[in-house]
């Protein structure tokens, strides 16, 4: 009579481990180390990817940085030597000679406003398209895509007719209107897909607590989203600190932001550029966005994987 603790006959090949006699340890993994090998090279190529990409990337800007402490013949004769010495007249000439203080002082009043102005209007209509439904919720969220794939060069016509007409060309409250209206499409598309995967339990606990809608917005779920705010907020800022098509159609009167200044020092004296003074202000430029990079990186890569991770 056979019971179920019964052991099943064990197989006359195989020992008492399971192995057939004369097989080496490890044998029966080979599927799973060859699975670790091909992991192992795919690693190695994926990582000699990025070193090659961080090379090309970091070498340009340390070259750019170097040369901004050279002279002009030292730039001309030998532009992969280091300095002979630091010339940090070139830095002092292009922040006072070519106004490059001037164009940065522009720069950062244009950029804060319009960056506070599309992240407070963008995330309030992003919030509105996600948590709630209307007549017309889909519609308007399409009309900001398809925002986001107008090509800028058909509306500079048209928006310099209007800023002109409405006694805004040329001044830097236009400028910061032209640049809310250009960045807005792409926060509002960003953050309404941020806004749908905060819990809507939080916001109903405050709705019964007796919070109106603006109070549950500013106080709850807006910081809340700060990882997408801070994601958003980094690539505008990229996209309006470099912002040349739209200074020079709507700003070009005396006053400059800093895209402008750059490209009058390198053209303003001809075939007898200040290259030094160029650099240096080329490094002037660059340094407040390496910066905020540098800085907010971990919040950068927090709020592009949010979505995902909830």
């Amino acid at each position: 009579m056979k019971t179920t603790d019964t052991p099943p006959p064990a197989d006359p090949k195989t020992d008492a481990a399971g192995r057939i006699p004369g097989q080496r340890v490890g044998e029966q993994d080979a599927p799973d180390s060859g699975k670790s090998i091909s992991g192992s090279t795919l690693n190695v190529f994926s990582h000699g990817v990025l070193i090659i990409w961080a090379i090309m990337v970091v070498l340009p800007l340390l070259w750019a940085v170097m040369t901004s402490f050279k002279d002009d013949n030292s730039i001309l004769s030998t532009p992969w030597a280091l300095p002979d010495k630091l010339h940090f007249e070139n830095w002092s000439r292009a922040w006072s000679s070519a106004h490059m203080s001037e164009y940065f002082l522009n720069t950062i009043i244009v950029v804060g406003f319009s960056l506070v102005g599309t992240l407070v209007l963008g995330s309030m209509a992003a919030y509105v398209l996600a948590r709630f439904e209307f007549p017309g919720n889909r519609f308007i969220y399409f009309l900001f895509v398809g925002g986001m794939s107008f090509p800028i060069m058909l509306a500079l016509v048209p928006l310099f007719y209007v800023m002109n007409n409405m006694q805004l060309l040329n001044t830097i409250p236009g400028l910061i209107l032209a640049y809310i209206a250009y960045s807005l499409p792409f926060t509002v598309f960003f953050l309404t897909s941020f806004f749908r995967t905060l819990p809507s339990s939080i916001a109903e606990a405050a709705f019964v607590d007796g919070a109106s809608h603006t109070r549950t917005f500013f106080q709850i779920m807006l910081p809340m989203a700060k990882p997408g705010l801070i994601s958003v907020g980094i690539f505008n800022f990229l996209g309006q600190w470099n912002q040349y098509m739209l200074p020079t159609v709507l700003f070009n009167g005396d006053k400059k932001v800093l895209a402008q200044g750059l490209v009058e020092l390198a053209t303003s004296q001809g075939y007898k550029g200040d290259y030094s003074g160029l650099f240096a202000g080329l490094v002037m430029a660059m340094l407040p966005i390496l910066a905020a990079y540098i800085i907010f990186q971990r919040q950068v890569v927090q709020g592009l994987t949010a979505g995902a991770l909830k």
